[in-house]
């Protein structure tokens, strides 16, 4: 080739490097972004049902994507391309398209969008416009329905036509009575028709079908005519079902679609609907006694044969029926966006899984790509030779089975670059360590992949033993001296072009440990520090990292164990409070940016043995089992012993058991336990022990139950009494679930009348019973019984407990209290006596019951008081002043009162005056205190007045004094240093205490007078102060 051709060559693989470079997508190099890239659907259109009768005027199907040059856009309806001419029913709104006034002749079908800019087409997935309808119920009148009382009947819906499916519901006679979905009545969903399973009265009446669509953004509903349903004469026989509504025999259904099963039957009674899965279990989520079977989201496990079974007390029916589970095509591979050099082979492979098992095809920018030439089509996968610039594009794999389509969308970018190193130069500067190796890349940018060269200056490096250079264009240099030191230079070189990158190899003085660390031998909670020293050359940093068991130590982590030293050529570890997981190899390593070196030691931490294994238990008796284990680990330190432990599960807490034999050596592996409780749940543990203390214990072994056994312990708590009369009733504690001992547990009770020699046995089964009741109408009231009681079990009967005497039930006393006499002692008291009762043979007397009520009043609503004990008197409070009152006594035990005595009647007296004494009046002398008031003068209902009471308390002495007189005044001795007190005065008589009146008295050396009414403001009684206004009138003298 002459040499203006070989520049017409030069000059057309520059060019083509160009345009390589800028319509291909690939990446701006001086920005990092990327500068084009193909179409990526952001939004793909969906299927559409629109109602025939909508009021909107257009129906939009949108589609956007993303591509750098924007995308342009246009539509394929049925697999032809789209006239989107200006002023047409079709418009295109960005990418969406608008269909202006659509019908179904002329819109109903399959449409896609495809999406182009100068890097490719990709075409969307299908969506399907349908049109919806529901036409009217026919005009004409519906023949009536004629059948007998008792037999079945179906009503049919005859609905009009109509797209999609509907739903259905029936009325009765009129609006809104529809008919109920009960065992009786069921509408199917699949055809409309009403089924009453066995008619009665209540369904004579005119039906009419609803039938309603559902679509995108309507709903219409239709009603039929009515249609009369007429019942013949009862018909009382008896019918085997017979199933009228059957489920088809195949069913095809989508993963994750709800599927129907229905079955309804005819029969009298009305029959009972149960279904299950033939060829399997059916989930209980979906068991049901309804007409209708219902899987809301079916799955492949729910595949299989199905039956109903209707079924009454005169027989049965049954249908079956297959439910098929298909699914839609589902990606298990997909395509990638891929950048591939010019001249290199490409295999590109997609799977999806499916049912039927979808078939796969490609596109490539939207038409159909077939095997040509270089490219290669077998099913999924998609293979290139020698990738030329054309063949760059947008590319989408397609999986479809009869039940849908999907795609998936990928870029190839065919790459034509001469070698460019501006992404990734070799390294300016390279520092190595005398005596080390260092590997310098060279990774230019190039498209093929570019022949690599080296030099050192002006030499061309060749491999030899010191220096290799890789497949890949890496050289390598070991054993590092200074000679090898200077500059050097990767030249790459491919069709397009050459380019160089040149680095500055500079050697340094290698990283020495110069101190290692040793080799230990702790025990646990001890502290350790490993020495690690290095020298390194000094232009360099150097660091310290340590690991353990070539795992890097975290020297940050909260509350960790490890501290390391933080001079410069000092990396020294110290571990604190070893545990057993730091036993293990340590290792160095010192390090500069261009070396490092590592030095390792050994660090044996010795502790508590490991827990023991594998523990099993055998030989299980009633008290005893054989308990066997594995040795764990001695963490370095040998076994000195083990110990057992056990529990209750589930709650028990565990506790040290006693073993054969009492000290069990550390090589052992086997030991007998003792003193087990009979019939009792236990999980057993075992811990082993070293000089270093004692490990965690074991897993717990598997739950065992010791054998059975007669009971060891008498029942406790052994009493009685009580009850209706000629009963015996025994009371006793039960026996805890520990003391049982075996199943059949129950209770044994002997019991004889005291001074009889033969004894009476009763059972009483249950371990919870606690109490047992013999009744014999010839026990006499309070009998003493003797008492005794034993538990057993299946095994036998336990120990025998100690006699109780308990006695029978008791009866109310027979005899009633004499000599009753009542007294009124004041306005709101009585006293009531009588002469006692003798103790008989009912039962134990535990006092006296008084009733009393008012003369004129029923004796039912007598109030009730009782003594404490045998008391033969008591006082009754709480009386109305001025009243009469019958009085009743009884005597009472625990089986209630006995007869009354006769009674006796009592006058309560009258209330003492309600007016306190007034004008009280007052004279301090050295060493007394003297009193005045005006006397109370009883009314003709109070009772009269013998004296007066006066209490009084100074501020020396806080308790209060009472004094009597029976004069209007009085004198008392008072303190000379008293300043302060508080007096009370009231009247008093048969009537009892009147109301106080209340007088604050302070010394001032003359008399005083409280001339505020004393009425007016009575003291609140009892020996407390209380507020009154007081006028103290000083200078008595003046008055």
């Amino acid at each position: 080739m002459g040499t203006h051709a070989r520049k017409k060559a030069s000059l057309l693989l520059l060019v083509l490097a160009t345009v390589a470079l800028v319509s291909s997508p690939g990446w701006s190099f001086a920005q990092g972004t990327p500068a084009t890239f193909g179409p990526i659907f952001e939004e793909q259109p969906i299927g559409l049902l629109f109602p025939e009768e909508s009021a909107e005027d257009q129906v939009t199907l949108a589609c956007r994507a993303r591509a750098s040059p924007p995308a342009t856009y246009r539509w394929k309806m049925n697999g032809t391309d789209m006239n989107l001419e200006p002023g047409s029913r079709h418009q295109l709104m960005g990418g969406n398209l608008v269909i202006m006034s659509p019908t179904k002749t002329q819109d109903a079908g399959v449409y896609q969008c495809l999406a182009s800019n100068p890097v490719g087409t990709v075409v969307s997935k299908e969506a399907v416009l349908r049109f919806g309808f529901l036409q009217e119920f026919s005009k004409e009148e519906r023949d009536p329905v004629k059948t007998h009382e008792g037999w079945g009947v179906m009503l049919p819906c005859n609905p009009p036509a109509h797209y999609p499916g509907l739903s259905y519901r029936w009325l009765l006679n009129e609006f809104p009575n529809f008919i109920p979905t009960d065992g009786r009545h069921f509408v199917s969903q699949t055809t409309g028709n009403l089924y009453i399973a066995r008619t009665n009265a209540s369904d004579l009446g005119n039906y009419s079908c609803l039938a309603t669509s559902h679509m995108d953004f309507s709903t219409k509903s239709v009603f039929s005519k009515f249609a009369q349903l007429n019942l013949a004469a009862e018909d009382p026989r008896l019918f085997a079902p017979s199933i009228k509504a059957r489920f088809p025999p195949e069913t095809y259904a989508l993963v994750g679609q709800q599927v129907t099963l229905e079955c309804f039957a005819f029969g009298n009674p009305v029959p009972r609907i149960k279904w299950r899965k033939v060829d399997g279990s059916l989930s209980p989520q979906w068991a049901t006694a309804e007409p209708t079977l219902q899987i809301p989201s079916v799955s492949f496990e729910d595949e299989g044969t199905y039956e109903c079974e209707a079924e009454n007390s005169k027989g049965r029916d049954t249908v079956q029926g297959r439910i098929i589970v298909q699914a839609q095509p589902e990606w298990l591979k997909v395509i990638s966006d891929t950048e591939a050099d010019i001249g290199s082979n490409l295999r590109w492979g997609c799977a999806a899984a499916g049912k039927p098992r979808p078939m796969v095809r490609w596109l490539r920018n939207g038409e159909p790509l077939a095997s040509q030439n270089r490219v290669e089509v077998l099913a999924g996968d998609l293979r290139f030779s020698k990738l030329s610039l054309e063949d760059s594009g947008m590319y989408q794999c397609v999986a479809e089975n009869k039940h849908g389509t999907i795609y998936a969308s990928a870029e190839l970018a065919v790459q034509a670059l001469a070698p460019d190193f501006r992404q990734n130069p070799v390294r300016r500067l390279i520092p190595a360590a005398r005596g080390g190796e260092i590997s310098i890349l060279c990774q230019p940018r190039a498209a093929p992949k570019a022949t690599i060269l080296w030099s050192k200056g002006t030499e061309i490096l060749g491999n030899s033993t010191r220096v290799t250079v890789t497949s890949d264009g890496t050289l390598i240099i070991r054993n590092i001296s200074r000679s090898d030191e200077g500059k050097y230079t990767c030249f790459a070189e491919n069709f397009m072009g050459k380019a160089n990158s040149t680095g500055i190899l500079s050697v340094r003085d290698a990283t020495k440990i110069t101190l290692a660390p040793s080799s230990a031998d702790i025990n646990v909670g001890d502290n350790l520090t490993l020495q690690c020293h290095a020298s390194h050359d000094p232009t360099m940093d150097l660091t310290f990292t340590w690991t353990l068991d070539d795992f890097p130590i975290d020297f940050d982590k909260p509350g960790g164990h490890y501290r390391r030293a933080s001079a410069e050529t000092i990396g020294d570890l110290t571990i604190l409070n070893a545990q057993l997981r730091h036993g293990g190899k340590y290792t160095c390593m010192a390090q500069t940016v261009v070396d490092g070196t590592s030095k390792e030691a050994t660090v044996l931490v010795r502790g508590p043995p490991g827990p023991p294994g594998g523990v099993v238990v055998r030989d299980i008796g009633d008290t005893t089992v054989q308990l066997s284990w594995s040795r764990g680990f001695d963490n370095h330190s040998p076994i000195a012993k083990y110990t057992l432990q056990a529990r209750t599960p589930p709650s028990g807490k565990w506790k040290q058991v006693r073993t054969n034999p009492v000290n069990i050596e550390g090589n052992a592996e086997t030991a007998q336990v003792l003193g087990l409780m009979p019939w009792m749940d236990y999980e057993f543990r075992v811990s082993a022990s070293n000089i270093l203390g004692t490990g965690e214990p074991s897993g717990p072994s598997s739950k065992i139950r010791t054998k059975e056994a007669v009971p060891s312990v008498a029942p406790s708590g052994l009493s009685g009494g009580g009850g209706a009369p000629g009963e015996l009733i025994i009371n006793w504690t039960p026996v805890s679930r520990e003391y049982q001992n075996g199943d059949g547990f129950g209770y044994l009770l002997s019991f004889r009348r005291q001074g009889s020699s033969s004894w009476q046995t009763a059972r009483v089964p249950g371990a919870d019973a606690q109490y047992f009741v013999y009744g014999n109408d010839s026990i006499q009231p309070y009998t003493p019984f003797e008492v005794k009681i034993r538990s057993y079990n299946r095994r036998g009967d336990g120990p025998e407990s100690l006699t109780a005497l308990v006695y029978s039930a008791e009866e109310e006393p027979r005899v009633a209290p004499a000599k009753v006499w009542a007294k009124g002692s004041s306005s709101s008291e009585m006293n009531v006596s009588w002469e006692p009762v003798l103790q008989d043979m009912n039962g134990i007397l535990l006092g006296y019951e008084i009733r009393y009520w008012k003369a004129g009043d029923n004796e039912a609503a007598a109030d009730r008081v009782r003594t404490a004990g045998l008391d033969t008197s008591a006082r009754v409070t709480g009386l109305n002043p001025n009243t009469k009152y019958h009085v009743t006594v009884r005597a009472y035990n625990r089986a209630g009162t006995g007869p009354a005595s006769p009674s006796a009647d009592a006058m309560t007296v009258k209330p003492p005056p309600r007016r306190p004494p007034g004008n009280i009046s007052w004279t301090f002398s050295s060493s007394s205190l003297s009193l005045k008031w005006d006397p109370v003068v009883p009314l003709r209902n109070e009772s009269t007045v013998t004296g007066y009471k006066m209490l009084y308390q100074n501020d020396l002495h806080p308790t209060p004094t009472l004094h009597l007189t029976s004069k209007n005044w009085i004198e008392i001795p008072v303190p000379e240093d008293i300043g302060h007190a508080l007096v009370q005065i009231r009247t008093t008589g048969p009537g009892g205490d009147g109301i106080p009146a209340e007088v604050h008295i302070v010394r001032n050396g003359g008399t005083s007078m409280m001339v505020e009414s004393a009425a007016a403001r009575p003291a609140h009684p009892g020996p407390a102060f209380s507020c009154m206004v007081i006028l103290m009138l000083a200078g008595y003298q003046k008055l």
